[in-house]
């Protein structure tokens, strides 16, 4: 089973594999030398690879030969063969479920859905989950965000969103926490430069995942401006294969919909994911015992604990609320 399970992710194929096992058997070394021999792959090509049941080339159209997306994607329309035909939806009214009055869909698990599935039960099973809350000042990204609708149109920050903002104090706060941009491999933890963002999206299809690649080096405009891009493109369906892998870190938010807090489940190998919930009235007392309620956005934080302990998980969660709280003094950096 490891033989298979490995060569099944790694896109090889076993048939032309000649075992050195007992009795000719393949064993896992056979396909791991037989991957060693092949270029790298890209991530996105690793995951067509492991959800899709594709072959890899020997070599790709990448720099130095690295296999991509595209070249798995031309591979299998070359050797596709022609789909019988199939009922155009699977909402459709089936028998009678028994013990359950009326008529019940079945809809089946696939596309988008399938992987979703496969995925977050991946992320529970393999990890161990770690939930923290807290409330950001949002007195001063309210007011920022105000000033920005209001800006002269020749600026391009009319457009500017509550949303934008918290994504550029991220991607501000996570190199001050290099930890927290990092993959944990089970035996061995990668811990990245660059800080590449992940944004889920809720898109007619399901929960997709695009990527601000080098969000740590990009203007607050840029970051709009990219985030927009790939919501949209993953929204109508557009995306790319490249567009939703190789995240180091992803946020979720969940604000529109009236949510304080949640649990946000960790996109694997991530050590950690940030939810962003609404903004709402807290009450607050200041030195002189005086109570005024101010307007406070939900940040909940998962992190994985095989990876990240809870106080260096606090830490950067405490520090990301501060840069909020002064994001307008956080740009000027």
């Amino acid at each position: 089973p490891r033989a298979k399970n490995l060569a099944q992710s790694s896109g090889i194929e076993v048939a032309g594999l000649r075992g050195t096992g007992p009795k000719g058997r393949i064993i896992e070394r056979d396909v791991a030398s037989a991957a060693a021999g092949r270029e790298p792959l890209s991530p996105a090509a690793r995951e067509l690879l492991a959800t899709a049941g594709m072959q890899a080339p020997s070599s790709g159209t990448g720099i130095g030969g690295r296999i991509l997306s595209s070249d798995l994607l031309k591979g299998s329309e070359s050797t596709a063969k022609p789909m019988e035909k199939t009922v155009a939806t699977s909402m459709v009214p089936t028998a009678e479920y028994i013990g359950f009055p009326g008529m019940v869909t079945e809809t089946l698990v696939k596309g988008v859905r399938k992987v979703t599935a496969r995925r977050m039960h991946d992320s529970i099973a393999t990890t161990a989950q770690l939930t923290m809350n807290a409330f950001a000042n949002a007195t001063a990204l309210k007011a920022l965000r105000e000033r920005f609708k209001t800006s002269d149109p020749k600026l391009g920050l009319q457009k500017i969103t509550i949303n934008d903002l918290l994504l550029f104090a991220v991607s501000r706060t996570i190199p001050q926490f290099p930890y927290m941009n990092s993959h944990f491999l089970g035996d061995r933890i990668l811990t990245f430069k660059n800080v590449h963002l992940g944004c889920a999206v809720d898109t007619p299809k399901g929960l997709l995942v695009p990527v601000i690649r080098f969000a740590d080096s990009l203007s607050l405009s840029q970051v709009s401006a990219v985030f927009k891009s790939l919501s949209n493109a993953a929204i109508e369906g557009k995306s790319s294969p490249d567009d939703l892998s190789g995240g180091t870190f992803t946020v979720t938010n969940l604000g529109a919909m009236g949510v304080e807090t949640f649990t946000p489940v960790l996109n694997v190998p991530e050590v950690a994911i940030l939810g962003v919930g609404g903004i709402s009235l807290r009450p607050i007392e200041d030195a002189d015992g005086d109570i005024s309620f101010i307007p406070h956005i939900g940040l909940s934080l998962t992190i994985d604990h095989q990876g990240v302990d809870g106080a260096p998980g606090a830490r950067f969660l405490k520090a990301l609320c501060e840069n909020i709280a002064a994001i307008d003094v956080l740009l000027a950096l």
